[in-house]
């Protein structure tokens, strides 16, 4: 039995590795009966990874985990929720067209004779809701009928519902507007006074010193900071703790760029419920602008907007002068607009395709004669691409997914140049990519630039965006809050608006 202030969890020199990344390189982490533990890291650092280990989807490599006491290794998320640890995402995984009792019961439904006890099931549910204090949730109603506060509480609900000791909450305020932030603080404190742990992980450092105790901070994979007072440590401290990289950035020599350019894209006043709000922006030919913000900040949606993968609720797209139709991406291509998405292998290449098939299918209508394709053209044409990005292995007959991350987003934004790319839009350029094809990426878009090509980049990389972009946009919650050069603008700046806002969120854009 554990009392207040024991360790319940105590992670040693955890390491875990994927193909060409060391998500976690030797974390501590140290979490105790009846606290509210928040978990500070930028995107990239390795909270998500660290949380997959906890909740049992990740094995660690190597290291230590001791679960009251006890070192184990959980080796799926049921037996972690089995030993008391739940794991509430950002995401929430509900069954929409089920009820809220079978929700909270989901795979463990209390049974008689192999018959589930419906009663039971509903009479349990209004039990473990009325402990949440949110006994007016009816336990018969189908689970998207109710409002994302609502969710949430049944996602916890289904956590208690396994008696769960240490409750993981992955940015759990991303979706609440403040009235239900201050219900779901009322509710944490009273799951911390039963004794129950709770990690908490979120950007919004005023969440943070409202309902934490102490912190512990991620960099790189690593602790870089652990017993952190929650209110009393000082803001420039905890970013600071965030910003130093091993990771070396070696980015190309500005060229200056000319007094006067021409406007490429123009974007005002663009609005998509609930994901971003009256965006304005430019881009001029040969400029490269750079959107720094968090992942849910509206970014990956916005630059999806803007190539027609989704429709605007209200303003426009113009790109040359001419206005781009809402939602058609056939329209945006032809006035020559090319995008790299962020999931590269879900969303922009055939994976058992050769390179030369996944290069060509932006100019199958170019490289066609009479409505037949031309394999040997295709060849030539991604030939040609291959070798000016250096693509290795060089064989654009080979399956594409043989190809390291960093040269499948070569095969990505090959894709572009063959046709007659006016704008580059680039979402996670460099995700997964190694150090040295990050470098050789960073040449192939600085010299698209050189060409009079226009280029809007989002990237979870300070550092990236600074080091790459003429000009930076900063993006939160939705909104656009800052515009300046990149030589106006440091790391640290751009964290704390980003994360925690600032007095100069007021000034125009």
């Amino acid at each position: 039995m554990t009392g207040p202030g024991d360790v319940v969890l105590r992670l040693t020199d955890v390491v875990k590795t994927f193909p060409g990344v060391r998500a976690l390189d030797g974390v501590q982490l140290e979490v105790r009966a009846g606290e509210v533990h928040c978990l500070l890291g930028q995107n990239g650092a390795g909270k998500s990874t660290l949380i997959k280990v906890l909740s049992g989807l990740h094995r660690p490599d190597s290291g230590t985990v001791e679960w009251l006491g006890q070192p184990v290794t959980f080796s799926n998320p049921q037996a972690a929720m089995k030993a008391g640890i739940a794991t509430i995402y950002q995401e929430l995984d509900l069954v929409e067209d089920l009820t809220v009792a079978e929700n909270v019961f989901l795979g463990h439904e209390p049974k008689v004779a192999g018959f589930v006890r419906r009663r039971a099931m509903v009479a349990r549910t209004t039990g473990i809701l009325g402990r949440l204090g949110h006994g007016e949730i009816p336990p018969r109603r189908a689970v998207h009928r109710l409002q994302a506060a609502g969710k949430q509480i049944v996602s916890m609900a289904r956590a208690l519902s396994h008696e769960a000791r240490l409750l993981i909450m992955d940015e759990p305020s991303a979706v609440l507007a403040h009235d239900e932030v201050e219900n779901l603080f009322r509710i944490i404190r009273e799951l911390t006074a039963q004794g129950i742990a709770v990690v908490y992980i979120s950007h919004r450092l005023e969440e943070i010193r409202t309902i934490g105790d102490r912190v512990t901070v991620l960099k790189d994979g690593r602790t870089t900071a652990a017993d952190l007072s929650a209110a009393e440590t000082p803001t420039s401290e905890l970013v600071s703790r965030m910003t130093g990289r091993t990771i070396e950035y070696v980015f190309p020599p500005r060229v200056a760029a000319p007094a006067e350019r021409a406007e490429l894209l123009a974007v005002d006043g663009l609005s998509r419920a609930g994901e971003f709000t009256d965006v304005s922006l430019t881009v001029a030919a040969g400029e490269i602008v750079g959107i720094a913000g968090l992942v849910g900040s509206g970014r990956s949606e916005l630059l999806e907007t803007i190539y027609g993968a989704r429709r605007a609720d209200t303003g426009t797209v113009t790109v040359a002068g001419r206005r781009l139709p809402p939602g058609n991406v056939g329209a945006a291509v032809r006035a020559g607009l090319g995008m790299a998405p962020e999931e590269r292998k879900s969303q922009a290449l055939l994976l058992g395709e050769p390179i030369y098939r996944n290069m060509t299918l932006s100019t199958f209508t170019r490289i066609a004669r009479l409505g037949f394709t031309s394999a040997r053209r295709e060849r030539d044409e991604a030939d040609r691409v291959a070798r000016s990005l250096d693509l290795r292995p060089s064989d654009v007959g080979r399956p594409v997914r043989t190809l390291s991350g960093g040269n499948q987003q070569k095969v990505v934004v090959g894709r572009w140049l063959l046709g007659d790319t006016r704008l580059l839009l680039l979402d996670e350029p460099t995700r997964g990519v190694d150090v040295g094809a990050r470098a050789e990426l960073y040449r192939v878009i600085h010299r698209l630039a050189a060409e009079g090509v226009g280029v809007l980049l989002v990237s979870s990389e300070v550092p990236e965006v600074l080091g790459l972009a003429d000009r930076v946009l900063v993006m939160r919650e939705g909104r656009l809050i800052r515009t300046a050069s990149a030589g106006e603008l440091d790391e640290d700046t751009v964290l704390d608006l980003v994360m925690a806002g600032s007095l100069m969120e007021g000034t125009p854009i």
